[in-house]
């Protein structure tokens, strides 16, 4: 019997070690993508849609917050019933509550941290396009615009995820579903 749970301990410490290795892969993986599409596509825009994609690149943040949070204060219970009931997404829904520490750490800390890298990168594009814009210079100019929007950045991502968390406690299955039936639909188009 010691064995068996010590077997059991091992593997699961094995299990998490690659969970770990592939999760830290992901991430290197995704954000390079998505930095190098950020700068190019941010080099050939105007101000204004760089401000517009800043914004969605932190509402995405937001998102998978609150995804995160919402499938860690979700219960299992109600999508077991509705599994038996062969509702669509139920499974899914299911799994999703189950891992819900790989899920949350992908969501919250893979996705949210490179939303986070991404739109302080934007934030220093903007930047130089503002100050070319305006055509201001001195280095005062440049450390006043910077940390202005360097903390507008913070302001939205720390108040949207705020409100985010909130909202995903409150209706946790309710957004767990909804993802859930939204794997399944990407998993049906396969």
């Amino acid at each position: 019997m010691s064995n068996n749970k010590n077997n059991r301990k091992s593997k699961k410490k094995n299990d998490y070690k690659k969970w770990v290795i592939v999760i830290v892969l992901w991430t290197l993986v995704i954000s390079t993508l998505i930095s190098l599409l950020a700068n190019v596509v941010l080099q050939a825009v105007n101000l204004f849609l760089a401000l517009i994609i800043l914004v969605f690149i932190i509402f995405i943040g937001i998102i998978f917050d609150l995804i995160g949070v919402a499938v860690t204060a979700a219960s299992e219970t109600p999508f077991h019933s509705m599994a038996s009931r062969k509702v669509k997404g139920a499974k899914e829904a299911v799994k999703l509550v189950r891992n819900a520490d790989k899920v949350s750490n992908f969501c919250n800390d893979v996705i949210g941290d490179i939303c986070g890298v991404i739109s302080g990168a934007i934030g220093a594009l903007i930047l130089v396009k503002v100050v070319l814009w305006t055509q201001l210079t001195g280095e005062n100019v440049n450390i006043i615009i910077g940390s202005i929007i360097g903390a507008i950045i913070a302001s939205l991502t720390v108040g949207g995820k705020a409100i985010g968390k909130s909202i995903a406690i409150s209706k946790s299955n309710k957004i767990v579903f909804a993802v859930a039936k939204v794997i399944n639909l990407m998993k049906r188009d396969r």
